[in-house]
């Protein structure tokens, strides 16, 4: 949409109308708000004086601010409507009562547009249709929009026209709090998750940490990292992919409960679930196992609905019972009809996958090779919450071995609705073990594999100092919004999502 130069000029004039009149909006530092909408319409009974024998201008009054949503002028008299974001409150107001308190306000009132915000202050009273307003005796411009918003129209809770242009909607994420109330409420309960995650750990005693963006070798993850260049050392580094090796280290230091909310950045494609830039929580604890990480995240999903959406049945999922558990090899035996005993070799795995008409051209492990079965084959049955149990060494270089099954480990991922949600492990403490595994990875990068873990030798030392047995879990916050809010796309839920630059740099104007 190209930019309508008129409406900006206008508005221009306009504001410099209001500057001449002394009512310049930008000349104003601050305005006393007493409550928000919301407050003033839950408590309007409380805090309107509503009795018939005392003169209006003689009532208490109250101060508010906001955006200027609707106006309609009628004579010598006006209403408005003004939103705070989260409501809206009419506001009425006459001529010579306006002008009692400033002789331009009158002339101000009529060079305002939607979109401005003002400030008014006088009692509150009830219209004779009902509706709680606000009478104003004063009048105080806060700012000029010097673009149209799209604001649309509003009746009965049904809302028509507006900002509905997605693209739109991402690269000019104000007019969408703006403007799309549900668009509003989803994001800013992405706020009130991560508030609520804090919370959640801060009281079972781990302790918030954080770790560097950048490093000489990004580890924790398969992923591709970003590169940069750190010019004070002159040394080329990498973005952070994952946030486990630094964690681990704290515990190696004897801090027996960490976690950390950061973001973390891999190099790959982008899609409706993925985003190279996403926030990541990871959590460790010390003398802790795979089964105690179930726990804890059943008990994490539960608290957080319950706290945010105040029941744990959301989204047509119950998160107040237990996950469901269930065998990596078994569910793909079930689902694919391919037996545990073909999965034991590569040529075998190969050949079964040729079988179910799976493509093996880009598989060169086993571990590989079974994870695709899983894919294709068992998470789309994954809607309930299921813990996924045992997972080959291969795609697991950073949990511990399991002493009952050679060539798997202790790791579980959470799926709900098809879609991993989680990744956790009772993890390495063998220094020994460690470094054959790194060592088995580099073997992989060096058959092209670029997104193989590394050598990290100062996580290694760490490890060489003692860790004990602990247990970590790694959730994605972007996925868990998503879950949690009903979000179809990742771009719903992230407030600045990367875009494609415009050719053009234009506003979407009315």
């Amino acid at each position: 949409m190209s930019e309508d130069r008129s409406i900006h000029e206008i508005r221009l004039e306009k504001l410099q109308q209001l500057r001449d009149l002394g009512l310049d909006p930008y000349a104003t530092e601050k305005f006393q708000i007493d409550h928000s909408a919301k407050h003033l319409l839950e408590n309007f009974d409380t805090l309107a004086d509503l009795s018939e024998d005392k003169p209006t201008e003689e009532k208490p009054r109250i101060s508010f601010a906001g955006r200027l949503v609707s106006m309609r002028l009628m004579g010598k008299a006006a209403f408005a409507h003004l939103s705070d974001g989260e409501e809206r409150i009419q506001v009425y107001f006459r001529k010579n009562e306006l002008e009692e308190f400033n002789p331009n306000a009158w002339e101000a009132f009529k060079l305002l547009d939607i979109g401005d915000h003002v400030g008014f202050t006088g009692p509150l009273f009830k219209t004779r249709t009902g509706e709680p307003s606000l009478h104003a005796y004063s009048l105080t411009p806060l700012s000029k929009a010097l673009h149209n918003l799209p604001l649309g129209k509003e009746k009965d809770g049904e809302q028509w026209y507006g900002l509905t242009d997605v693209d739109q909607r991402y690269r000019h994420r104000h007019l969408d709090l703006i403007t799309n109330k549900e668009a509003r409420e989803m994001l800013l309960n992405r706020s009130r998750i991560v508030s609520e995650v804090r919370r959640f750990f801060d009281a079972r005693g781990y302790l918030e940490v954080e770790t560097p963006l950048l490093q000489l070798e990004a580890g924790g993850a398969a992923a591709r990292p970003f590169l940069t260049h750190y010019n004070a050392y002159d040394l080329e580094v990498k973005l952070r992919i994952s946030l486990e090796l630094y964690l681990k280290r704290i515990i190696c230091g004897d801090v027996p409960k960490v976690y950390e909310i950061g973001r973390v950045f891999r190099n790959e494609g982008v899609s409706n679930r993925h985003n190279p830039e996403f926030t990541l929580l990871e959590w460790y604890e010390a003398y802790a196992n795979l089964e105690d990480m179930m726990t804890c995240v059943e008990d994490l999903f539960r608290h957080v609905a319950e706290k945010i959406f105040g029941d744990p049945h959301i989204q047509n999922i119950d998160f107040g019972k237990p996950w469901h558990r269930v065998d990596l090899m078994t569910a793909i035996h079930e689902r694919s009809g391919i037996t545990p005993e073909e999965l034991t070799n590569i040529e075998d795995a190969k050949a079964a996958m040729k079988r179910v008409g799976l493509p093996t051209e880009k598989e060169s492990n086993l571990g590989g090779i079974i994870e695709k079965l899983l894919e294709h084959f068992v998470e789309p049955h994954l809607q309930e919450p299921t813990f996924v149990v045992g997972y080959p060494i291969e795609t697991s270089p950073l949990a511990k071995k399991d002493p009952d099954r050679p060539g798997f480990t202790r790791r579980f991922e959470g799926y709900v609705l098809g879609r991993e949600i989680c990744n956790a492990f009772s993890e390495i403490n063998d220094p020994i073990d460690q470094r054959e595994r790194f060592e088995q990875q580099l073997g992989e990068r060096s058959k092209g594999d670029d997104e193989a873990h590394p050598m990290d030798e100062q996580f290694l030392y760490a490890l060489e100092s003692g860790m004990p047995p602990t247990g970590g879990c790694g959730i994605g916050i972007d996925r868990l919004v998503m879950l949690l809010t009903g979000a179809e796309h990742l771009r719903e839920i992230l407030l600045f999502p990367m875009m494609r630059p415009e050719i053009h740099h234009d506003h979407p104007e009315d």
